[in-house]
């Protein structure tokens, strides 16, 4: 199998563009927040604005390898701390238990290990380091937990509870948080994927709720920034804020085309995205997600202040239309990476019956720009690349950076348990892939659209299946 590969001399040449020219393109990022991780690598979408950019490089010029790390779960979230300690969430492939592990920077081998109470497959997924590297997530017993990590009298690491504080009050029993963010007060922002948002501050100990309308479920995780926490239902998008003493309140709500069912390749029916902040004033200035609306998709742009709607974009037109993962967004520019027909090996308990029945996965990537006077957005580029990750832009190289599903069969949209897996690198002028490393085959190669991070020290952090990726240049 050949692959092709590209120096960064000639990659600048092929896109005409200088590395401080190609960030200059995709900024401002959304602003740090105070109580999260280095912008980047804090949050599984990056920040939280869920840009799914970052301002780190990925590998340079020079030979691709990579390294797995076997850990027997698949492995979602892998963040990185200001230490340079990257900590991964993983559910264990046996008992289905979130396991937190401490990984070895410079091997990506499992340092500590530590599980946590078992939830439902969706909850436990989503998580985020806070300033002082700790982990912040809920268990399946509904209590927020700050998971700190440092090493034992006999030189060995271990991971530990620093604190936990119970949800139940807020969480309803048989319910599971999905998502989590801090806010600009240092309130944790949380949802549920029955409807329910809320904000806990474990400080005082205060928990304050909102339950959204009847019927609406939440299956992704939310986003904050300055302006609110965006949180997108399975039917309709949101901006809330919160009253002195915590207690959610609607700012904005936006109903969009939730197609007549969940498409094959998505676990709930509705939008597969996570919300996401972007902008080329503030790095807040707009809220995007995809629609799940048949037969063709639609990218969506708000502004974030008002709810206002920019635009309504058919995306995904080239490949299967429909998406899971949360869009990539930086200055004026959204990428909306396909994963209609992806094969998941398991769905959550209430996903339901997809329509229609089954699809193949074909690919697609999307490239849409919100136009400098905000009167509207245009489709720049779209095509049938097969990511099988979340794709992750680096403003710093220019890039978007993702794993690649081949077929075992060249020219066909099938799939199988055989297929090849490449780590890619696209030029987001073009759509065009640029580079490949062949990574391996068969199911423990699977990246299951999970979403990349890329570390310092130009390391690429994939989770798959059965673990973690670790690829880097020579």
């Amino acid at each position: 199998m050949r692959f092709a590969l590209l120096s960064a001399a000639g990659l600048l040449a092929l896109t005409g563009a200088t590395p401080a020219q190609a960030a200059a393109s995709y900024a401002p990022l959304p602003p740090h927040n105070p109580y999260a991780g280095p912008d980047g690598t804090a949050t599984m979408h990056g920040d939280t604005g869920s840009s799914d950019a970052t301002p780190l490089p990925g590998p340079g010029a020079g030979s691709l390898t990579s390294h797995r790390t076997a850990l027997a779960s698949a492995c979602p979230t892998v963040l990185v701390g200001g230490d340079g300690f990257p900590v991964a969430l993983c559910t264990a492939i046996f008992g289905l238990t979130p396991t937190v592990h401490l990984l070895d920077p410079s091997t990506g081998e499992s340092l500590a290990e530590l599980p946590i109470a078992k939830g439902s497959l969706l909850g436990g997924v989503y998580a985020y380091l806070d300033d002082r590297d700790r982990l912040v997530a809920v268990d399946g017993e509904r209590t927020l937990l700050r998971i700190a990590h440092r090493r034992t009298t006999s030189g060995d690491w271990e991971l530990y509870v620093d604190s936990a504080l119970p949800l139940t009050g807020a969480v309803p029993d048989g319910d599971a948080v999905t998502g989590i963010s801090p806010d600009w007060q240092g309130r944790v922002w949380f949802a549920t994927g029955g409807g329910v948002v809320g904000t806990a501050n474990d400080r005082t100990g205060s928990v304050r709720s909102l339950a959204l309308p009847a019927g609406e479920k939440i299956a992704n995780s939310i986003s904050t920034s300055p302006t609110g926490t965006a949180v997108a239902t399975t039917h309709a998008t949101y901006l809330l804020t919160a009253t002195a003493d915590g207690t959610p309140q609607v700012a904005w709500r936006q109903a969009y085309d939730r197609g007549p069912g969940r498409k094959p390749g998505q676990l709930s029916w509705g939008t597969g995205s996570t919300p996401t902040f972007f902008g080329p004033g503030t790095g807040i200035d707009y809220l995007t997600i995809v629609d799940n609306a048949a037969p063709t998709v639609s990218l969506l742009v708000y502004r974030a202040a008002s709810g206002e709607q920019v635009c309504s974009v058919a995306v995904l037109q080239s490949g299967g239309s429909g998406s899971e993962n949360s869009p990539i967004a930086a200055g004026n520019s959204v990428f909306i990476a396909g994963t209609y027909g992806y094969p998941y090996p398991k769905l959550p308990d209430d996903a339901g019956a997809s329509v229609p029945t089954s699809g193949t996965f074909s690919g697609g990537l999307s490239r849409v720009d919100v136009r400098a006077d905000g009167s509207g957005c245009d489709l720049k580029w779209d095509n049938k690349v097969r990511s099988a990750a979340v794709p992750r832009l680096s403003t710093a190289d220019g890039l978007i950076h993702t794993v690649i599903r081949n077929p075992v069969v060249p020219g066909t949209n099938s799939t199988s348990v055989l297929d090849p897996y490449s780590y890619g690198e696209v030029d987001p002028e073009t759509g065009k892939v640029v580079r490949t490393k062949y990574l391996g085959a068969g199911f423990v190669f699977d990246s299951l659209q999970m979403a990349g991070t890329i570390a310092p020290g130009r390391v690429v952090l994939q989770g798959t299946t059965t673990g973690v990726l670790r690829i880097t240049a020579q």
